[in-house]
């Protein structure tokens, strides 16, 4: 592995930190979420997702952590676009050229856990792709719950797609909350009544 190599992929990740989710603008949203962004939460959810299921929560959390690198070249393929273009294709041609970079014991991983999302063809790939559209649901919910009526679109997508009981069973809870239920309980006041 050369280390210029590696410095220059993590400077290139940063791109994850700019490169908006594309799709919430046709919802109206004017500052939609990171890819970033997206791919933390969604890495979380399937930590905890895979240990409801019963599979391997550190396998599904590192699929997901690395699912959409190749969207700091190719950029978001939001649903519109990837009516039009192979998703798949290109951000298989992307990520072999990245993993090029980082070496066989990295490369030989990365396109597993590639093909493992979007093939879903392990139990640890379906819960990682349950995990990534959850993710998009919950986002959804956010955006909803603050007046983007048409962000039920993407929830109503989400729940078509599922596969695990897991995943449903979170997302037919979340579909009941409002997504600022979560603090209702923690805010104290801390002043001192006067007099």
């Amino acid at each position: 592995m050369d280390i210029k190599n590696i410095v220059n992929f993590i400077f290139e990740l940063g791109q994850l930190k700019r490169q908006v989710h594309t799709g919430w603008w046709h919802a109206g949203v004017k500052n939609p979420v990171t890819v970033g962004e997206h791919v933390y939460r969604a890495a979380q959810i399937g930590y905890i997702l895979a240990v409801m299921e019963g599979v391997n929560p550190e396998r599904v959390a590192s699929i997901l952590v690395m699912h959409d690198n190749p969207e700091t070249r190719t950029g978001d393929f939001n649903k519109v676009v990837s009516r039009y273009y192979d998703k798949v294709e290109g951000e298989r041609k992307v990520l072999d050229d990245q993993l090029e970079l980082l070496g066989e014991e990295v490369k030989n991983k990365w396109q597993g856990y590639f093909d493992e999302i979007e093939e879903r063809k392990t139990q640890e790939g379906v819960v990682a792709k349950d995990s990534d559209w959850l993710e998009v649901a919950f986002q959804a919910k956010e955006y909803y719950d603050q007046g983007y009526r048409s962000a039920q679109n993407w929830i109503n997508n989400v729940e078509e797609a599922l596969e695990t009981e897991s995943a449903k069973s979170i997302l037919a809870e979340m579909k009941q909350t409002e997504f600022t239920d979560w603090w209702a309980d923690l805010k104290k006041m801390t002043y001192k009544k006067l007099g």
